[in-house]
């Protein structure tokens, strides 16, 4: 893991050994911008680095999701409207994969989770003004999951996340942090 990664929210328990950070959440900690709950929230927890350019950023993470809205995975943000988020994300009585773009409003997509959700990877590759998010049960298939368009500038951070909007204490492990150029596979290819 690159030195330069910084917290935004930092979270008052956290620990980072090599290429490996654990976390616990802090109380009702939230990402969302407006959208049909009429609120906005930036207080979820995100440790991340500045990135110029195309890159693809790429994470293991392991959690016991159990409480509805408890997730983790990565984020790439230039400003508090300006964001996407990714990961597991329990709602509707399970954990469920999921994103939500923000460009000045919130969206949500989501969908079921094809393995265990207690251990899952996610990879954030950008192109230009284009995300593709993909992500894994095993870390050698890599399902698309979205492709976006995020017009927000050359610079930006990229990094994990981390919130519990409905409670606090929610042990989070990410893993194998990787920082690299741009995958230029073609778009469904799972590898």
């Amino acid at each position: 893991m690159r030195n330069d990664f910084r917290w935004i929210n930092e979270p008052q328990s956290w620990e980072r050994k090599e290429n490996s950070l654990t976390v616990t959440t802090d109380e009702k900690t939230d990402f969302w911008n407006t959208t049909w709950y009429g609120f906005k929230k930036f207080s979820g927890h995100i440790y991340g680095c500045d990135v110029t350019g195309n890159f693809t950023f790429q994470v293991k993470v392991k959690a016991n999701f159990t409480k509805l809205y408890d997730q983790a995975g990565i984020m790439v943000m230039t400003d508090e409207d300006h964001w996407l988020k990714s990961g597991i994300e329990y709602n509707d009585g399970a954990p469920a994969i999921g994103s939500v773009l923000s460009l000045g409003h919130s969206d949500w997509a989501t969908g079921v989770f094809p393995g265990s959700a207690d251990l899952f990877w996610m990879r954030l590759t950008r192109k230009g003004d284009s995300l593709r998010l993909q992500y894994s049960a095993d870390g050698e298939i890599w399902p698309l999951l979205r492709v976006a368009h995020f017009p927000v500038g050359e610079k930006c951070t990229v990094g994990v996340m981390c919130c519990t909007p409905e409670r606090g204490g929610l042990l989070v492990q990410f893993e194998d942090f990787s920082l690299s150029e741009p995958l230029d596979k073609e778009l469904h290819d799972l590898s």
